[in-house]
C-alpha cells in the first residue's frame, strides 16, 4: 500500500516529518469552500484517498488527515478559511500525528509565508495538484468510485482574462484544457459508474481547447459527449460574454443532451465600471448576446453575476446595473460585495472607496429585486409537468432539477436516486419548486 512520504522542505512548503505507513484504520476529512471545481477537486482527492486504504469521515477531531480546500476570491470567504486554519491549532496540539494540507487559491507561490502564517499546517500543494506526498494517480483512478448522479467534470484550468478584480490567474494559472479524448473517455467511465448528468467546469469554459492541437471548442466537445450512451444531460459554466460564440450557441439549441441553462456574468450595467474591471465588452453587448440567446433558445434559464460596490461605482452606475436586471429578468442572481484581493489590477490602481455599509445596502436592493423576478419566473410552472433527475434526499423529500436548472421536491416512498421523473408542480417559490409524481415516469 502507497506511504505518505515527506519531500523536502522548500518542495510546496512541506515540512520534513517521517514517513509513515497508511494504517488501514486511517480516517480523512475534506474541508471544502468555493467554487464548483474546489468540490470537484475534493470530490476526487476523496476518492483518492479512499484507495490508498483511507476511510472518510465527518467528524474533523477523529481524523488521521485533514484537508482543507480554500476558496480566497472574496474577503469573506479567506476570512473563513483563516478562521478555519487557526481552529485547528488545538487539534494539532491535542493530537500531534494528525496531518494537515491546505490545498485551493489560498496556497501562491510564497509557501514559506504560509508556512509561517500557520506552521500548524504540514503541506501545503496547489489548487489541482495532485500533492507530491502522495503517488501520481492515473485519470481514471481518481474518478469517484460510486459517483453522484450529477458529477463535475473540469475540462480547463486556469484563466487568461485578467479581470481587475479577480484573484483566479495568479492562483490557478494560465489556461490549460484537456484533450476532448480525455474528457469523453472520463464520462464514459462516470456513466458506466452511474453518473447520469455531467457539468463541465473552467474558470472560463468559452476559452476551451484553444491550446490543444487543432483548437477543438466548447461546441466540440458537447457534440462528442452529445454521442455518449446512458448520459441524460450535459451542463456547463461558467461562460464569459466576449468570449462565448454563435457556434456554442447554436449547439445548446439543437444538441438534445445539452441542457438550455447558461450561465453569464455581467458584473455591472456600468460601461465604466465595465472598463475599469478589464471585462472586455460594452453593457450593449452584453445585451445583444443575450437576445441572441433567446432568440437562438427559447425559454433558455439564465443566471448572471454581479458585483456591487466597486471602486468609485457610483449610485447612479449601481442603478444601471439594477436597471440591466430589471429588463432581462434572470432566473437566478449572484451577488457579491467587492472586496480588493491582493496581487490584482484593481487592488493596484484604485481607492476600495465605496462604504461597507453602502455595499451591503445595494446588495439588499438587488437581492429583493430578483426575489420578485425569481417568483414571477418560477410561478409560470404552477401546474406544469416537469422532468426532474433526481439526486438525493433533503429533510425526507427526494430533491432534483429540471433540465432548466430548477430545484424541485417532492415526496414518494420508491427509490428515485438517479431516476428521472416526471413532476407536476404543486407549489413555487423564488428558490425551488415543490410538486407530486406525474402519471408516466421514466
Amino acid at each position: 500500500m502507497p506511504e505518505l512520504q515527506s519531500k523536502p522542505s522548500h518542495k510546496m512548503g512541506q515540512t520534513s516529518q517521517a514517513r509513515q505507513p497508511i494504517r488501514e484504520s486511517s480516517l480523512y476529512y475534506i474541508w471544502t469552500i468555493g467554487c464548483q471545481m474546489n468540490k470537484a477537486e475534493s470530490e476526487r482527492l476523496g476518492s483518492y484517498l479512499e484507495q490508498l486504504g483511507y476511510q472518510p469521515t465527518p467528524i474533523t477531531e477523529e481524523a488521521d488527515l485533514v484537508v482543507l480546500n480554500s476558496c480566497v476570491v472574496r474577503q469573506s470567504a479567506e476570512n473563513r478559511v483563516v478562521n478555519k486554519l487557526n481552529s485547528l491549532k488545538s487539534l494539532k496540539k491535542l493530537r500531534p500525528g494528525v496531518t494537515l494540507a491546505v490545498t485551493g487559491c489560498l496556497v501562491d507561490s510564497e509557501v514559506d509565508q504560509l508556512k509561517n502564517n500557520f506552521p500548524q499546517v504540514d503541506y501545503f500543494f496547489k489548487p489541482g495538484d495532485c500533492p507530491e506526498w502522495l503517488e501520481k494517480a492515473e485519470p481514471a483512478q481518481v474518478l469517484p468510485q460510486h459517483p453522484a448522479p450529477s458529477t463535475f467534470v473540469p475540462i480547463i484550468q486556469g484563466c487568461n482574462n485578467f479581470c481587475s478584480y479577480c484573484i483566479v490567474p495568479y492562483r490557478r494559472g494560465r489556461e490549460r484544457s484537456r484533450p476532448v479524448e480525455e474528457i469523453t473517455d472520463e464520462v464514459k467511465e462516470l456513466v458506466r459508474r452511474g453518473t447520469k448528468e455531467v457539468t463541465l467546469l473552467g474558470q472560463n469554459v468559452d476559452s476551451y481547447g484553444h491550446d490543444l492541437p487543432n483548437q477543438p471548442n466548447l461546441a466540440d466537445l458537447l457534440t462528442e459527449l452529445n454521442t455518449i450512451d446512458g448520459l441524460a444531460r450535459i451542463r456547463f459554466l461558467t461562460n464569459h460574454p466576449k468570449d462565448m460564440s454563435t457556434k456554442l450557441i447554436e449547439a445548446i439549441a439543437y444538441l438534445d443532451k445539452v441542457c438550455e441553462q447558461i450561465s453569464l456574468p455581467a458584473q455591472s450595467g456600468d460601461n465604466d465600471i465595465l472598463k475599469a474591471m478589464r471585462r472586455g465588452y460594452t453593457v450593449e453587448q452584453y445585451r445583444q448576446l443575450i437576445t441572441q440567446i433567446r432568440n437562438k433558445i427559447p425559454g433558455v434559464a439564465l443566471s448572471t453575476d454581479v458585483i456591487v460596490g466597486f471602486p468609485s461605482e457610483s449610485n447612479q452606475q449601481f442603478q444601471q446595473t439594477v436597471n440591466l436586471l430589471s429588463e432581462l429578468r434572470f432566473d437566478t442572481v449572484h451577488i457579491a460585495v467587492y472586496s480588493p484581493r491582493p496581487e490584482t489590477i484593481a487592488s493596484r490602481e484604485f481607492e476600495d472607496n465605496v462604504p461597507l455599509a453602502e455595499k451591503r445596502k445595494r446588495l439588499h436592493i438587488i437581492e429583493q429585486l430578483q426575489e420578485g423576478i425569481a417568483s414571477e419566473i418560477n410561478a409560470r410552472l404552477l401546474g406544469k409537468t416537469v422532468e426532474v433527475l433526481v439526486e438525493g434526499k433533503k429533510k425526507g423529500k427526494w430533491r432534483g432539477r429540471t433540465q432548466s436548472g430548477k430545484l424541485v421536491f417532492f415526496n414518494n416512498n420508491n427509490d428515485w436516486l438517479g431516476r428521472l421523473a416526471r413532476i407536476r408542480i404543486e407549489k413555487t417559490s423564488p428558490w425551488s419548486l415543490q410538486g407530486k409524481i406525474a402519471n408516466r415516469t421514466n
